[in-house]
């Protein structure tokens, strides 16, 4: 029963990265250092993406759930639990790396409206 608790709080944990993978970069807003946390885990997040690779997270749970006496998951966290709740079942590749740069493009938008909020005072005076 133990396994089977920490799978779930693995799972959380997993659902909580992606959030902050995805959305993260709009939290600088409010806590600008965050940035030294964000931007890594936004590049791994969508290097998983780009590359095909399994995040550590999908092992760690896939090994809870058989030391609990539950089959593990064939695929990665997103196949198994995202795509199919929001998607078609079939995680194809091009839907992977369509997400990859859904991740890069959000962040993008996100890190543009922070700099839009804090610029720097060197910017806009090279003109001058």
């Amino acid at each position: 029963m133990w396994y089977l608790i920490a799978a779930d709080l693995v799972l959380v944990v997993h659902m909580l990265f992606i959030g902050f993978v995805v959305v993260g970069s709009f939290l600088t807003w409010r806590w600008p250092r965050l940035i030294w946390v964000q931007l890594p885990a936004m590049v791994y997040g969508a290097l998983v993406e780009f590359a095909g690779f399994a995040c550590p997270l999908t092992a760690l749970q896939n090994y809870l759930l058989r030391r609990g006496g539950q089959a593990g998951y064939r695929g990665g966290f997103i196949s198994h639990y995202l795509i199919q709740v929001i998607y078609p079942p079939g995680l194809t590749r091009g839907l992977q790396i369509g997400l990859g740069l859904s991740v890069v493009l959000i962040a993008v938008i996100g890190y543009g409206g922070y700099l839009r909020r804090n610029r720097p005072s060197w910017v806009g005076r090279a003109g001058r």
